[in-house]
């Protein structure tokens, strides 16, 4: 799989280990900065990951911050990206089964990059349960093209 990956200064303490952990689960990496540890703006960085994804140069895209959350919220304004910020590996896995998740949010401070490793590879690996969940993650996505269809209650 080709994966994104990019942090902001407070993730860049585990961005090569992640790295290195997803490319020995045989994926393909690419590292979309930074270079060093110093600030830098989260926005930047999650823009870069969320449209190689949403255009297809990505299967899918882990950014790293201090929390996983101003990556998350930045990445899912870009069309076609589901980003959601985990900090525990089922919660990983729920994210690709039940909503189709392409980019994982990771916290660079508040979790361990042992436990940060295991939600990459949860996610890496749990498929898109399908079924039921079909229609709701269209239902979620048909926002991104102004068509969003939840009827309103009378």
């Amino acid at each position: 799989m080709r994966l994104a990956l990019a942090s902001d200064h407070a993730g860049f303490c585990q961005k090569a280990d992640i790295k290195a952990y997803a490319e020995s689960l045989g994926h393909t990496v690419a590292d979309l900065g930074p270079d060093d540890d110093g600030r830098v703006d989260y926005p930047d960085y999650a823009d870069k990951v969320a449209r190689q994804v949403a255009d297809g140069e990505a299967d899918m895209g882990i950014l790293i911050c201090g929390t996983g959350l101003g990556m998350a919220m930045t990445a899912d304004k870009v069309a076609g990206v589901r980003a959601i910020a985990i900090q525990t590996p089922q919660f990983a896995e729920l994210s690709r089964e039940h909503n189709d998740a392409n980019v994982v949010c990771l916290s660079g401070r508040f979790v361990d990059l042992d436990t940060n490793k295991e939600i990459v590879r949860t996610f890496l690996e749990t498929p898109f349960g399908g079924g039921r969940h079909a229609g709701r993650v269209a239902k979620m996505m048909s926002e991104d093209n102004g068509t969003y269809g939840i009827p309103e209650k009378e």
